[in-house]
């Protein structure tokens, strides 16, 4: 929770300064080499049965696909909406859990899940445009549900491959397929990927955003070891507060008072689903 919540407040940040592209290669490169030298560390032995072998490379592109446009969210609207909105994966990945994997929730998890939708739906609405009868999607919202749908898709994916060959092998195959499948997606649409402009301080970051962002990854991939998907996720999905609140405290971002209601009741719902 705590590790997405600053690596989504930074991401904000530098998706505005030097393009969402960017910051999302970089920082997911520098998670791929500092979980490759814990892979090294604790000696990891790479015995991948089919099933991994099949899923990984799907797992790493809807994962990208879902940051990507995460990311776009974070460049064209206001960090605290996007945040909010992205509280859409965690009811995304329930929702295909229960369909796909069997797992069930209990009567306060449900409440839970209808909070987080209705939060979202608050959060992400202009509201400023309502009675002028011009109402719309804030800016970045409808990117921001849909890298929630890919990160939906994505941990029960994970979960199947933790399950499979541990929490470790999986986040260090996952990062890997994801630098790969970013690396020819900047060739296929010639996007720039440089940080020659940029100064040493955002470098720095952004290769720290990376190694917060893997070790958030890999804790939640320990977690669906142990646990089911149905139930890691929501949890996790509490790093909106976090990303809220430094983006409140740090870019004195503003939220209407039906906006913040509804990240207030996205909140609550993601508490309600952990019980």
């Amino acid at each position: 929770m705590f590790g997405w919540g600053i690596y989504d407040f930074l991401g904000g940040v530098f998706s505005k300064q030097i393009g969402s592209f960017k910051s999302l290669f970089w920082s997911q490169l520098a998670g791929l080499i500092s979980i490759l030298l814990l892979a090294l560390i604790f000696k990891t032995e790479i015995n991948l049965p089919a099933l991994a072998i099949l899923l990984f490379p799907v797992a790493s592109i809807v994962y990208s696909a879902g940051y990507l446009f995460f990311f776009k969210g974070f460049e064209k609207g206001n960090v605290s909406i996007i945040a909010a909105t992205m509280n859409l994966w965690a009811v995304f990945t329930m929702v295909f859990a229960f369909l796909f994997m069997g797992q069930r929730l209990t009567t306060t998890q449900t409440i839970g899940v209808f909070m987080i939708i209705a939060g979202a739906t608050l959060a992400s609405i202009d509201w400023a445009n309502v009675g002028s009868q011009k109402l719309r999607l804030s800016l970045g919202v409808k990117e921001a549900i849909m890298g929630a749908f890919f990160f939906g898709i994505f941990w029960n994916f994970s979960e199947i491959i933790s399950e499979e060959i541990g929490w470790l092998l999986t986040t260090l195959l996952i990062k890997f397929g994801i630098a790969i499948f970013l690396l020819i997606f900047s060739f296929a649409v010639k996007q720039e990927i440089g940080l020659t402009n940029s100064s040493r301080k955002t470098k720095h970051v952004i290769l720290l955003m990376g190694v917060i962002e893997v070790a958030a990854v890999a804790l939640v991939n320990y977690g669906l070891t142990i646990g089911d998907a149905i139930l890691i996720t929501p949890i996790a999905s509490a790093l909106s507060i976090v990303t809220i609140m430094l983006a409140v405290m740090f870019l004195n971002d503003r939220v209407s008072r039906f906006q913040g209601f509804g990240v207030c009741m996205a909140i609550v719902g993601i508490v309600a689903t952990a019980f």
